[in-house]
């Protein structure tokens, strides 16, 4: 079965040991195209071949880049015609030009197709996309979305084809793990790592730790449009000594980074065209044996599970109370670290979700075999 993944997700290299995963199951050839570089508004995601082996990484130009609705590969209907695969997975949404293009040409070339969607917030958009979102979701043989919110905006919007809840990246536990041992002597170190957004909640954060007693530090990986936005919080706060922005980290380095750290915080706010999706730094930090601290915004109670500590958005007080718990009970910290890198390994490692994208891909292949 040959399989064309279409990815600017996948320029990030610890996101390709999905990848290399769904080429070792039997029978599968994968070969995936993504550009040589995302022009993000928070800063250009540039191509890490980190983890390349079992199959074949097509680096192909892309029109309109960092224009989210507009983007497009001008050589993919060359890359099916060439590759001739039996499924093309548009790793996007399904109201982008990239994906309409992408379903269009699998079609034309025979191939089965489905796209990847995170949207969990039910939107109208503006003609032309509206329309091809409607031709997407007529024409497309499957779909894969990352939680049941998502699902439910599809079949609302009137998606009637089959789909699967599926993360679009697990963690590889192996890259992502607890330290051999743990500095009790230093001050205790909260982490934060994202955008530097309104929806992140970072200015909450800032202004939980504020009034946080004892000795503690926080670190923020990240960058954004708020930076100097927190930056200058913190400073008003008098705790910007306590404060280090340690910039935008390569996903490479985020395991160290998540290791040294006594807890994690996803402090997510809920806006009219934005709740949280999935939180993917939150299974990171519970691989990598950390406390996790996060908001009740979107997905993210049922991501966490009873595997760390939840607050109300916008409640600083009740984050504040959770972080001094924390502080000062070392055994907590390390119950919830463990419990937090079991529920990783039962429900969202890079391997199950591979084996799980492979049994969509077997199961499209039967239901193409039914309808001829």
């Amino acid at each position: 079965m040959r399989i064309l993944m279409v990815s600017k997700a996948c320029l990030v290299g610890a996101y390709q040991t999905k990848l290399e995963a769904i080429a070792r199951h039997e029978g599968i050839e994968l070969a995936v195209v993504v550009p040589p570089v995302w022009r993000d508004p928070a800063g250009d995601v540039t191509l890490e071949r980190a983890h390349t082996d079992g199959y074949r990484l097509f680096v192909d130009p892309l029109r309109f880049n960092g224009h989210f609705h507009l983007h497009y590969y001008p050589r993919l209907g060359e890359r099916i015609a060439a590759f001739r695969p039996d499924i093309v997975h548009m790793d996007e949404e399904p109201y982008n030009l990239a994906t309409w293009l992408g379903i269009r040409q699998a079609q034309a070339a025979g191939a089965r197709s489905l796209f990847f969607s995170w949207q969990n917030i039910e939107r109208d958009y503006p003609f032309p996309f509206r329309l091809m979102e409607r031709q997407v979701l007529e024409t497309v043989s499957y779909a894969i979305v990352g939680s049941e919110a998502s699902g439910d905006v599809w079949r609302a919007k009137g998606y009637r084809g089959p789909y699967q809840v599926i993360p679009q990246f697990g963690i590889d536990p192996e890259m992502f793990h607890p330290p051999q041992e743990r500095d009790r002597g230093r001050a205790f170190t909260i982490g934060a790592a994202g955008r530097l957004v309104p929806e992140k909640g970072f200015d909450l954060l800032l202004e939980a730790v504020s009034s946080l007693p004892g000795l503690w530090q926080l670190q923020i990986a990240g960058d954004g449009p708020q930076r100097a936005t927190l930056a200058r919080l913190a400073r008003q706060a008098g705790i910007a000594g306590r404060i280090h922005f340690e910039g935008a980290i390569p996903s490479t380095q985020m395991p160290a980074f998540l290791r040294q750290l006594d807890a994690l915080v996803l402090p997510s706010r809920t806006l009219p065209n934005w709740k949280e999706q999935f939180g993917r730094v939150l299974v990171e930090a519970m691989a990598s044996g950390v406390a996790v601290v996060a908001s009740d915004s979107g997905e993210i109670p049922n991501v966490v599970d009873g595997a760390g500590l939840l607050f109300q958005e916008e409640n600083s007080a009740h984050l504040r109370a959770h972080l001094c718990a924390l502080l000062q009970e070392e055994g907590l910290r390390d119950e919830l670290g463990e419990a937090g890198r079991q529920r990783v390994l039962d429900n969202f490692t890079q391997a199950q979700v591979a084996a799980r994208t492979v049994d969509v891909y077997r199961e499209m292949t039967r239901q193409g075999e039914r309808d001829e």
